[in-house]
């Protein structure tokens, strides 16, 4: 089991926790963090792009001029695809792009990632996120002793109000829950700080 020291918000050491060898050791399989990522974007598309058909543009149903005799060619509607503001033809139209992925792929991949970065030294473990007030300042003071970079990604285990308000405005740093966090999140983030009982969820919850 990979041991991890524990640090406070001052960045002292402040003990350690034994963390699950499958879930923080796991090998790292590039293909399943490819497809997390491109399942989790492909389900935050609008897919509102949408063009009018011939039956959805403006203008008249009249027939513009009688079928034969005039010398030109035969025209039913000013609304044709073949004319100047006339509809669109096979055009895009509001979809929802979200695919379904295997549950086994989503946790393989949580695996993964959480591997890699602690394999790369961006995973710390902090002993609690307890704060005295929610201001943004004091929580801002704390990252910068804590050596954050400008991306950082902030697991808790449950609800943390000073810390939700705290971080909230802060350009770069996203707080999730551990039932929340996701490949992306993990992977978009440069830092990923865990409160210890985050990381004990994860350790056992991700099995």
């Amino acid at each position: 089991m990979p041991t991890v020291d524990v640090i406070n918000l001052e960045n002292q050491k402040v003990g350690s926790v034994e963390l699950s060898e499958e879930v923080f050791a796991a090998e790292v399989n590039e293909n399943l963090l490819y497809e997390s990522v491109r399942h989790y974007m492909a389900g935050q598309r609008k897919g509102l792009a949408s063009t009018k058909t011939r039956h959805e543009v403006a203008g008249s149903g009249k027939k513009l001029w009688k079928q034969k005799g005039t010398g030109r060619a035969r025209m039913g509607s000013i609304r044709s695809p073949l004319w100047r503001h006339g509809g669109t033809v096979h055009g895009p139209q509001p979809r929802d792009y979200s695919y379904r992925l295997n549950k086994k792929m989503v946790l393989g991949a949580l695996r993964s990632a959480l591997s890699a970065k602690l394999r790369d030294g961006e995973l710390r473990v902090v002993e609690g996120f307890t704060l005295a007030d929610p201001k943004t300042k004091n929580f801002a003071a704390k990252l910068a002793k804590l050596d954050a970079a400008a991306s950082v990604l902030l697991v808790e285990s449950g609800e943390n109000r000073n810390l939700s308000l705290g971080s909230r405005n802060i350009p770069g740093v996203k707080l999730v829950s551990s039932k929340e966090v996701t490949t992306y999140d993990l992977l978009k983030h440069k830092n990923v700080f865990l409160s210890k009982s985050a990381a004990e969820k994860l350790s056992e919850g991700l099995k």
